[in-house]
């Protein structure tokens, strides 16, 4: 058994990422994610890290990636106005692959909108937030324990994988504490290194699609750029290299894919009703489920948004026969577009949106259930 401890959701974050090995953090004061920032300038420090408050969140973004290729586990912080300004580096670090965690959390929006209030409204950003044909993996957790461990996740995925990875809080679990027991017990991987410095091609990918990754300033000679590239990293205008290294960025990801995602079923054995929801509104979903007591109604909570469990979706909507899917969240309906494309016209799918900047209330869905 671990130690117990009271946390913030922010202090959690901090936590599970120094535990994942970060050594290194640099960011922008930015509602409601600022406790994220200030934690690492005290605690990085102790574990002879590092932490730099840049002059925006475009420089943040830079230099996490700058971090990272000299071989230190990077990490940034921000909400999302920040979050928009970080995303051309963040297609940079997907083409470079350059492993990175970027915590958004999620305001009311759009522009600076309710810079303390909760909402879910970076659902799509956070996919299709860059440029061009990038992979991502997006996790979004739902309690204060599940951001501890999700950020170690978060690290272990960009190392293994070589992708920026983007850890999705909302307000609400950012700011509420919640007791957690640090197991010892934790898995941490790191990123490949290449056997040798002799011929080294940066971009010649093992059998998983995950290029060995050297570091610079440890005599490793190679050419880093966003331009499409050969294995040794320089620019080419050949087509046949650029559908080669776009098809091998999403390969790693879709080899891996089973290991990757990450879900949880609740209460759904047998029913023919089922509720999906993602952060904290996940949570309430499962005080609705608990308060109702009827095995009708279930819960399916996707961790990772991105990529979705759409396979395990697909195998319970099939084995349950499920007539109807709610999907409560705090934005006009991003989530829904994915249910929707999955379920593909095989059961209705409702949505039960608020974006008032305050969280969505068991009551509110309860009410939608017995509406039908």
């Amino acid at each position: 058994m671990g130690e117990a401890l009271l946390m913030q959701g922010n202090e959690a974050c901090v936590r599970g990422a120094i535990r994942a090995g970060m050594r290194f953090f640099a960011g922008y004061p930015i509602t409601p994610s600022t406790e994220i920032a200030e934690l690492a300038s005290l605690m990085l420090p102790k574990y002879n890290g590092k932490f730099i408050q840049m002059e925006d969140e475009i420089s943040s973004m830079a230099a996490v990636i700058g971090a990272s290729l000299c071989g230190l586990k990077a990490m940034t912080a921000t909400s999302g106005p920040g979050f928009s300004l970080k995303q051309e580096n963040i297609g940079y670090a997907s083409m470079t692959e350059i492993p990175c965690v970027v915590v958004d959390v999620m305001r009311g929006g759009p522009s600076t909108g309710l810079p303390t209030c909760v909402s879910q409204g970076d659902v799509m950003q956070s996919r299709w937030g860059t440029h061009g044909d990038h992979p991502v993996i997006v996790i979004a957790p739902s309690t204060v324990k599940d951001i501890y461990y999700m950020t170690i996740k978060a690290f272990n995925y960009s190392e293994r994988y070589r992708i920026p990875v983007i850890l999705l809080l909302d307000e609400v679990n950012a700011h509420m504490r919640e007791s957690v027991v640090i197991e010892n017990d934790v898995e941490i991987w790191d990123r490949k290194r290449p056997l040798t410095r002799e011929n080294h091609k940066p971009y010649a990918a093992d059998e998983d699609g995950v290029p060995p990754m050297g570091e610079f300033g440890k005599g490793y000679r190679f050419h880093v750029t966003g331009l499409v590239h050969d294995e040794t990293g320089h620019p080419t205008n050949s087509s046949e290299e650029a559908e080669k290294l776009i098809r091998r960025l999403h390969y790693k990801l879709e080899k891996s894919r089973d290991d990757i995602v990450i879900y949880e079923k609740f209460k759904t054995e047998r029913c023919r009703t089922l509720i999906i929801a993602f952060g904290s509104v996940a949570r309430v979903c499962k005080d609705v489920i608990c308060q109702i007591n009827d095995d009708s109604i279930g819960l399916f909570i996707p961790y990772t948004i991105w990529p979705f469990p759409d396979k395990e979706l697909l195998s319970l909507i099939q084995k349950n026969r499920i007539e109807r899917i709610y999907v409560p969240e705090l934005n006009t309906g991003q989530m829904i577009l994915e249910v929707q494309r999955i379920v593909f016209g095989r059961c209705e799918v409702l949505g039960i949106n608020k974006y008032s900047g305050e969280l969505i209330t068991p009551t509110e869905i309860i009410k939608c259930l017995r509406r039908g």
